[in-house]
């Protein structure tokens, strides 16, 4: 399937940690490889070196560990993010 290789440009931001802005303007410029279809921009996964699948699961576990951290710890990571 066509999608299973490839990330929107939202899912690139979110993975990246930058603004959706950020990601058209690295593809602008060529810092990004992408592939427009349509309106829309697809990145393949290969270009940014994310080649290995996670399973539900795993991704179910990891989106809880972050929560888990963010909630115990996120006062302490909101200032090392400002130093």
């Amino acid at each position: 399937m066509l999608r299973d290789n490839y990330y929107s440009t939202t899912e690139v931001a979110e993975l990246l940690g930058v603004s959706r802005i950020t990601v058209f303007n690295m593809i602008k410029d060529g810092r990004l490889q992408a592939e427009k279809v349509g309106r829309n921009y697809l990145v393949p996964k290969k270009a940014l070196g994310i080649e290995a699948e996670l399973t539900k699961d795993q991704e179910e576990k990891i989106t809880k560990a972050v929560k888990k951290t963010v909630k115990e710890y996120g006062e302490t990571l909101r200032l090392l993010a400002n130093e």
